[in-house]
C-alpha cells in the first residue's frame, strides 16, 4: 500500500470509530450513565482491527496472530467490565467528572460526556490500536522469532489480566474482605496486576506488527500512549486516589508492593 493508502485506511478506521462512540453517546443520554464506555472500548479496538482486515493484505499468519490476540483480549475484558457495570452501576470516577463539569463550568450531563468521555475515548482507541491496524498492512517478511516473542508476551499479558480480574472479584465477593486490601496472589507482587497485563498485551501485539516493517514499527505510539496512560495519567493515580480514601491499610500496602511490574515485596 502507498503512503495515500495507508493515511486513509487510518482516518476511514478514526471515522468509523468515532461514529460508534456518537451513537454510544446518545445511548448514555438515555441511561444518564457513561460508564459503560469501560466495557465497550476494548470492544472498539477489535472493531478497528476486523474492519482493517478485508482492506489489506498482509502475511496470513501475523494478521491471524493479531486478530486472534486481540480478539481474546478484548472479549474478555469487555465482558468483565460490562459485567461488572451491571452489577455495580455508574463508577464513581465518571460521576465525579460529571458533577466537576457542571460545578465549575456549568455544563450539562450531555456536553461533559460528549467532549470528556466518548470523543476522548474513541481517540484513544484509535491510538493504541495502531499495532492491529497498520500490523496487518505488509504481506513480507512473515512472522519471526520477534513476532512470535511477541505473540507470547502478550499471552502472559492476557493471563495475567484474567488471573488479576478473577482474584479481585473473588475477593470483593467475600463480605469478610470489606475495607480490607487484596495482598494476595499477583496483588502480593504489584498492585495493577491487570494494568501490567493490559500493557504486556499490546506491547507483544507491538513486537508481531513491527516485524512487518517500517509502517508495523511506526505504531509504536499505541503502546507508548496505553503504557502512559496507565502509569502516569487515567490509570494508577485515579484509581489509587480513591483507595486510599476508603481502605485505611493501603498506605502499608503501597509501601511495600511494586505499583506496576510484578516484583517481591518490600519487607517490613
Amino acid at each position: 500500500m502507498t503512503l495515500i493508502e495507508i493515511l486513509t485506511l487510518l482516518a476511514v478506521n478514526l471515522a468509523v470509530i468515532i461514529g460508534v462512540m456518537l451513537v454510544l453517546w446518545l445511548l448514555a443520554l438515555r441511561l444518564k450513565d457513561v460508564s459503560f464506555i469501560d466495557g465497550v472500548w476494548p470492544l472498539g479496538m477489535l472493531l478497528l482491527a476486523l474492519i482493517t482486515w478485508p482492506r489489506t493484505e498482509g502475511d496470513p499468519t501475523r494478521t491471524l496472530l493479531l486478530l486472534w490476540l486481540v480478539g481474546v483480549w478484548a472479549l474478555r475484558l469487555g465482558i468483565h467490565l460490562l459485567r461488572r457495570w451491571r452489577l455495580h452501576g455508574a463508577d464513581g470516577r465518571y460521576v465525579a467528572i460529571v458533577e466537576s463539569q457542571e460545578k465549575n463550568k456549568g455544563w450539562s450531563f450531555g456536553k461533559t460526556a460528549l467532549l470528556f468521555v466518548f470523543l476522548p475515548q474513541g481517540l484513544l482507541a484509535w491510538l493504541t490500536s495502531l499495532p492491529v491496524q497498520l500490523g496487518q498492512i505488509a504481506y513480507s517478511p512473515t512472522v519471526g522469532w520477534i513476532g512470535w516473542i511477541g505473540a507470547g508476551l502478550a499471552v502472559v499479558g492476557i493471563a495475567c489480566e484474567s488471573i488479576g480480574d478473577a482474584q479481585l472479584s473473588a475477593f470483593r465477593k467475600d463480605p469478610a474482605n470489606k475495607g480490607k486490601v487484596l495482598d494476595t496472589g499477583l496483588w502480593r507482587y504489584t498492585r495493577h496486576p491487570n494494568y501490567f497485563g493490559d500493557a504486556c498485551v499490546w506491547w507483544g501485539l507491538y513486537l508481531i506488527a513491527a516485524e512487518s516493517g517500517w509502517v508495523g514499527a511506526a505504531s509504536i505510539l499505541g503502546p507508548i500512549f496505553l503504557t502512559f496512560t496507565l502509569t502516569k495519567w487515567s490509570g494508577i493515580g485515579i484509581t489509587e486516589k480513591a483507595i486510599h480514601s476508603s481502605r485505611p491499610g493501603y498506605a502499608d500496602y503501597v509501601a511495600r508492593t511494586s505499583p506496576f511490574i510484578p516484583w517481591p515485596p518490600k519487607k517490613a
